[in-house]
């Protein structure tokens, strides 16, 4: 089958125009901004190869008309788009393509995650260089492990009011 693959142009963590899974796998993608228009690209490329499935990482970076761009692609181009993105910052508001992927998608399948204490992982702190979660600044700054961790919501509020290392491992004992 012939895929297209999208990233976003901003996220150069795996080298630009590269997606990668935390197993190792990684593929070249095409990349899009907030200018690109996706449903031309997709429709010129499948000009020239039959696509069979759409795959767009980070797709939290979608625009409201980017995602009725790809509903355009499935309804009228009759090709499958699987996106995969965040749906909540670190401050735990909603990006605007998650925002309108939630609203206007056929189907969504949540990848669970899980917090350092079991419960479901539904929030995500952003870490500052020496490790403490923080609560403001730009709703986008690139990055992994390095500066977001994945916690529940009990924890990730604990964290914000303690801001403390401490409190995102859970410590003292509960």
């Amino acid at each position: 089958m012939h895929t297209l693959i999208f990233t976003a142009e901003i996220d150069d963590r795996y080298g630009k125009g590269r997606v990668a899974s935390r197993i190792g796998l990684s593929s070249s993608a095409a990349l899009f901004s907030k200018e690109t228009d996706l449903f031309n690209e997709i429709k010129q490329a499948n000009e020239v190869q039959a696509l069979h499935c759409i795959l767009l990482d980070e797709s939290q970076f979608l625009t409201r008309e980017q995602v009725k761009q790809l509903i355009y692609v499935t309804d009228h181009l009759n090709i499958p788009v699987l996106c995969y993105g965040l749906r909540t910052d670190f401050r735990g508001e909603l990006f605007e393509g998650s925002l309108y992927l939630l609203a206007w998608a056929d189907k969504l399948v949540e990848l669970k995650t899980v917090c350092h204490c079991g419960r479901k992982a539904n929030m995500v702190l952003r870490l500052d260089a020496e490790g403490r979660p923080f609560h403001d600044g730009a709703q986008v700054v690139i990055g992994g492990n390095d500066k977001y961790i994945s916690v529940c919501r009990k924890h990730y509020w604990q964290a914000i009011e303690q801001g403390s290392e401490q409190a995102i491992f859970g410590y003292p004992a509960e």
